[in-house]
């Protein structure tokens, strides 16, 4: 029993001996680790086999891109390791676990485009990739050149000395607003890459790769460049830019030919800044005196008003060929304005009331006074990318300037909200409301009777403004609840 017991141990000490001798005589290998996005997928025994097999295997994508080299996905990591394992993966079986889990990569760029001076956190960069730097910086140059006139672009661009002997204009600069950083690196083959100018510019103008927002449309007769945009939710600058054949608004369509129709969605924000000089209207102000011989109807021009003229310069800066912000630094009077002085009559007017010059209004052109001290126009009625501007945009006039009422009325609206800011309506009685917007400040009171030309508020930047602006518009109807609203300078 004994010896059984002593064979037993001996036979186990053997076996132990002989597998830690098995063990030790075992060599550890240099082999590598392959992670996917940090998840591991194997052991493989080269690297180099591993890059090697990746380019050799994407041909198709070679000739797609017309690139020599294909790499491993960005989020691939490849690291040396030391083990007893023997547990090694094909490269074969590795390229297939890779190529169904991620896209490759090609050497490339990767283009940043950070939003133009915008507020809205949400807004983020937008990123392209293109294999060549040129085709980005061509594009670029495109959509510039698309937004400044040839005139003006070619003297800039060629340093000219820009002179102004009397009235004219000076482009100070002409630049890309947008934060833009170009890095090269390996680029996503799974992502749109953009290997030619003609379509990179085109998503640079319209922000859709797809051109499913450009159509065309056949010319009828009677049609102008500026119905054809509006009935297409388009402005005249819109319109001149998807047809650069034609050089200028008052260009003539001809009756079945054909043009391009499409809403801009620029994502590159071109900034010009100009200094310009130009002799502008000086309105007259008009003073309303009473007479208490005459009935409350009456109504005289005792003294006509005339206007005056000035020699104006201003600063003007443009995005995308749109005016956002007109500041006058210089103003020279030339002829003064006369004011316009008006009689009107108070019987009928009830004992302890005061006499605001309330009335109809009327709507005839040319009778309408300008709600400004200034006649610069930043933004026209119309549309602009895709949307309505719903009223004239009058900059120019400073921070603060009067505002005045278009006509006699009742102010019915004073109050503020997020897009127009500061903002009075005022019914003028005869189906007429008129609406100031972005305002600094009040002078009237909802329910209280005003005049034609009387001040009822003051220029600012309050709501959506991208400078100091009043926003003016005419509309038949309350506007926006049922209302029409008309282009106001079709009342001028």
């Amino acid at each position: 029993m004994k010896h059984k017991r002593l064979f037993i141990v001996l036979c186990t000490f053997i076996f132990i001996f002989s597998l830690g001798m098995k063990n030790l005589s075992r060599t550890p290998k240099n082999v590598y680790r392959v992670y996917l996005q940090g998840k591991s997928l194997g052991l493989i025994k080269s690297k180099k086999s591993l890059e090697k097999y990746i380019d050799n295997m994407q041909v198709e994508l070679k000739k797609k891109y017309n690139v020599k080299r294909v790499y491993a996905p960005s989020g691939l990591k490849i690291e040396k390791e030391i083990t007893y394992d023997n547990n090694i993966i094909s490269t074969k079986k590795i390229y297939e676990k890779i190529k169904n889990e991620s896209g490759f990569t090609l050497d490339g760029y990767k283009i940043k485009i950070n939003p133009y001076n915008s507020t809205d956190k949400k807004q983020k960069a937008l990123t392209l990739y293109v294999l060549d730097k040129k085709v980005f910086e061509d594009s670029a140059n495109s959509t510039v050149k698309s937004f400044v006139s040839k005139a003006d672009y070619d003297t800039y661009s060629k340093n000219k000395k820009q002179t102004i002997k009397d009235v004219g204009k000076i482009v100070e600069n002409i630049y890309i607003g947008n934060k833009i950083t170009i890095k090269k690196e390996r680029i996503p083959a799974d992502k749109k890459i953009y290997t030619d100018t003609e379509n990179l510019t085109k998503f640079l103008l319209f922000g859709n790769d797809n051109n499913n927002n450009i159509s065309t449309y056949t010319i009828k007769e009677g049609d102008t460049i500026e119905d054809v945009a509006f009935n297409n939710k388009m402005s005249t600058d819109e319109f001149l830019i998807i047809n650069p054949k034609y050089t200028s608004a008052t260009a003539l369509l001809y009756p079945g030919g054909t043009v391009n129709i499409g809403i801009l969605k620029p994502e590159l924000s071109i900034v010009e800044e100009d200094e310009v000089v130009a002799y502008q209207e000086k309105n007259y102000t008009t003073k309303t005196e009473t007479d208490n011989s005459k009935n409350i109807n009456y109504s005289e021009v005792r003294q006509k008003g005339v206007k005056g003229k000035d020699k104006v310069t201003q600063k003007v800066l443009k995005v995308n060929g749109e005016t956002t912000n007109i500041e006058t630094t210089n103003t020279e009077e030339i002829t003064p304005a006369v004011e316009e002085i008006v009689v009107k009559g108070t019987q009928g007017v009830g004992r302890g009331d005061v006499y605001s010059g309330y009335g109809t209004a009327v709507a005839t052109k040319g009778e309408w006074g300008w709600p400004a001290t200034c006649n610069s126009i930043s933004s026209p009625f119309g549309y602009r990318w895709g949307t309505l501007h719903d009223g004239t945009d009058i900059a120019g006039c400073g921070y603060g300037s009067n505002i005045f009422a278009a006509q006699s009325g009742t102010v019915v609206k004073v109050s503020q909200k997020f897009d127009n800011g500061k903002y009075i309506i005022i019914n003028h009685n005869n189906g007429y409301y008129t609406l100031y917007a972005h305002l600094s400040g009040f002078n009237v009171k909802e329910g209280q009777n005003v005049s034609k030309g009387e001040v009822i508020g003051f220029m600012g930047q309050t709501g959506y403004a991208t400078g100091v602006h009043v926003h003016f518009a005419i509309w038949a109807g309350y506007p926006y609840y049922g209302g029409h609203v008309y282009n106001a300078m079709s009342f001028y």
